[in-house]
This record gives structure tokens, C-alpha cells and sequence, in this order.
């Protein structure tokens, strides 16, 4: 269980399911929506996470897997997967679309929503040097420095940056692009005349 709560992806989710109930309270309370640069952050997280698990990940060989031995009946793992990898993403999209209001995120907030990833390349790196030995040292074959070393896991964790810097910068295009779809209700209450 330490071990799967070590995946981006996984805590990318728990930041997401965080910022959601925040919301959530926010909006049962009638207060003002949390700032784009939160929700921006953990949608950007949990989008990337998708991706790279869709673009590098699904189809590796070995198969890429985040538990060593599969608990529960065989269907279970797929369809954690599925859910993980597809369904949150796109439900936190669509969230974002059509139940904030736009033009929320600025551009100036993209640069600093790249700070955690750095700082999961920091631990993933320590981890990989903390554990030699362990199978499970290093959680993805793209960061994995006893295979391919150095050289090639920090130009592999520079692409990825650029492209965590790219999909940020679109989303707050996006975000600045998008129709409004949530209409501000008028603040008197009660019957008219």
C-alpha cells in the first residue's frame, strides 16, 4: 500500500479529491470558488497523469503495472485502471468546463504549477538511491536511473517538463478562450411583482 500512495498518478488523484471537497464545501456554503491557480494545479496534474499513462505507459512491455501481484478478482485491476486513468481526468474536465467560471487561471501561475512535479523527480531520485536493490525503486521505466542512468532519465524528466509547461500554458489559454456556462444568479431573492 506505501508503495502505490508513491505514484504520481496516485497522488495526483488524492490532490484532486482534496481540491474537489474543498470546492464542494465552498459551493454548499454559498462562498466564492476556490482561485484558479489551485484548481488549475490539480487539473493539470491529473490530465498529465493520463496522458503519460495513455501516451507511455498502457502499451509498454512489460506491461506496466503499479502493484506487483494483483489482489482481488482479476477484472478489479483494470478497471482501478480505467477509473484512475480515464474516467477521473475526464470528469475533472468536465467539471472544469462546465461548472467553474472561466478566465480564472493566469499565465504567470503556469511556471509555478511545475514545481511539484520537480519536486516528485527530487523524491522519485532519492527513493531510487534510498532502496538500491529493491524492485521497487524506481516506479516508472521512464525514471529509471539503474537502467538507463542519469544522462537519459534527466533528458526524459526535461520533455516531460516542457510538456507539463505546454498543457498548463493551453489549459489557461483554454480557460480564457471557454464560453461562460455558469450563470451568476441574481442576489434578491423571493417573488416579483
Amino acid at each position: 500500500p506505501a508503495r502505490v500512495l508513491g505514484y504520481f498518478a496516485i497522488q495526483s488523484a488524492v490532490v484532486l479529491a482534496v481540491v474537489m471537497l474543498a470546492s464542494a464545501r465552498r459551493a454548499w456554503f454559498a462562498r466564492h470558488p476556490l482561485p484558479g491557480a489551485v484548481t488549475g494545479a490539480a487539473l493539470l496534474y491529473i490530465v498529465m497523469a493520463a496522458l503519460v499513462h495513455h501516451l507511455l505507459l498502457a502499451d509498454a512491455t512489460p506491461r506496466f503495472s503499479m502493484t506487483t501481484t494483483p489482489a482481488g478478482p482479476s477484472w478489479l485491476a483494470p478497471l482501478a485502471d480505467h477509473t484512475l486513468h480515464t474516467v477521473l481526468p475526464v470528469a475533472a474536465l468536465l467539471d472544469w468546463l462546465l461548472l467553474s467560471p472561466p478566465a480564472r487561471m493566469h499565465l504567470r501561475r503556469a511556471a509555478t504549477w511545475l514545481l511539484y512535479p520537480l519536486a516528485y523527480l527530487a523524491f522519485t531520485l532519492a527513493r531510487g538511491e534510498l532502496l538500491p536493490g529493491s524492485p521497487s525503486r524506481y516506479l516508472y521505466p521512464f525514471l529509471d536511473v539503474a537502467r538507463d542512468g542519469y544522462r537519459s532519465v534527466l533528458a526524459n524528466a526535461l520533455l516531460l517538463g516542457l510538456a507539463f509547461y505546454a498543457l498548463a500554458v493551453l489549459l489557461v489559454a483554454l480557460d480564457h478562450a471557454r464560453p461562460n456556462l455558469v450563470r451568476r444568479r441574481p442576489s434578491k431573492t423571493g417573488f416579483r411583482l
